[in-house]
């Protein structure tokens, strides 16, 4: 994917034009970084690598402020998302690597099948992981100052993670808003939750199938995950129940009473377990009855649609 690049050295263009970001303020801001991350131990030859090249990238600051899951009905969203060719490409997946998967499992106590519908929605099975430059990324976020907080945060780590020879700064490439590697994760959560799977002594989420999946895995275990529980499952709701979201939660057996039903034929949790009620598009679409679980997934990305995406796409995967 293309990238428009801002060049420090000739200003900003109109879009990026805001009260004080001027080409200097870049500059500056670099120049913070550079003294933050030393004065945290990270060398001068590393830094320099990092931000060789490195300018203010308009094309993140846009998408930046149009994410999907937030602009978007649901219907449209799971149309995106969700293709045959990635269902049938996550059964060829997982095919090729159910030993794998099985000793995840069994490590962290959290379902193939998320994992599965991680995996998939974040890096197509580690086709796609980004084509930006991380530390640009994180930079520009950082200096534009929406989320500045946030962003330098990210930075930060991202450069410590590069301080300890993880990856090389060249190869560390993601999203537009430094996600990185098959699981996509935030440099801040590398640092607390990428696992040496593999045991090779190197945390390497790119490139290591295992070390993908058991970061993923470990993740969601240390998000509330509850081993031998499911997320959800696709419903249908007879007229005037109300479905008034994940924070609204009733037995299952008191939202089975009310006539809603399992679109399978049968429920996937017994009758005591708590649930809410998801109608994501309002009365007359799709509908689903969410677990605990469901919570765990939306800690990975605290957004309905891609956690009920994950669930249907780690279901198919594996039926």
């Amino acid at each position: 994917m293309l990238t428009r690049r801002i060049a420090i050295a000739t200003g900003l263009t109109a879009g990026l034009a805001r009260p004080g970001l001027a080409a200097g303020s870049f500059q500056n801001f670099v120049a913070g970084v550079y003294a933050e991350a030393g004065a945290a131990g990270i060398r001068r030859d590393i830094l320099d690598a990092a931000f060789a090249g490195v300018s203010p990238n308009q094309s993140v600051i846009d998408k930046d402020r149009r994410q999907a899951e937030f602009s978007m009905t649901w219907t449209r969203y799971r149309g995106l998302v969700i293709s045959d060719k990635r269902i049938a490409n996550g059964r060829a997946a997982i095919a090729q690597n159910r030993d794998l998967f099985a000793r995840v499992e069994s490590r962290y106590g959290v379902a193939a099948n998320v994992i599965a519908g991680i995996w998939g929605l974040e890096s197509s099975f580690g086709t796609t992981q980004g084509d930006y430059k991380v530390i640009e990324s994180l930079a520009t976020l950082a200096w534009e100052g929406r989320r500045a907080a946030f962003f330098r945060s990210e930075l930060m780590a991202a450069l410590k993670i590069l301080n300890n020879g993880d990856i090389a700064p060249a190869r560390m490439m993601g999203s537009y808003a430094g996600a990185m590697g098959q699981p996509q994760f935030m440099p801040t959560s590398y640092v607390r939750l990428a696992v040496d799977f593999d045991g090779d002594g190197r945390r390497d989420i790119w490139n290591s199938k295992a070390d993908v999946l058991g970061s993923i895995a470990n993740y969601l275990a240390k998000s509330g995950w509850r081993a031998g529980e499911t997320w959800g499952q696709p419903v249908s709701i007879p007229p005037g129940v109300p479905a008034a979201g994940r924070d609204s939660k009733r037995a299952l057996a008191e939202w089975a009473r009310l006539g809603v039903k399992p679109a399978s034929g049968r429920w996937a949790a017994s009758g005591d377990t708590a649930a809410a009620l998801l109608a994501p598009d309002g009365a007359g679409g799709e509908a689903f009855m969410v677990f605990n679980n469901f919570a765990a997934i939306r800690r990975y990305n605290p957004s309905d649609f891609y956690a009920i995406a994950v669930g249907l796409i780690g279901d198919w995967v594996l039926s």
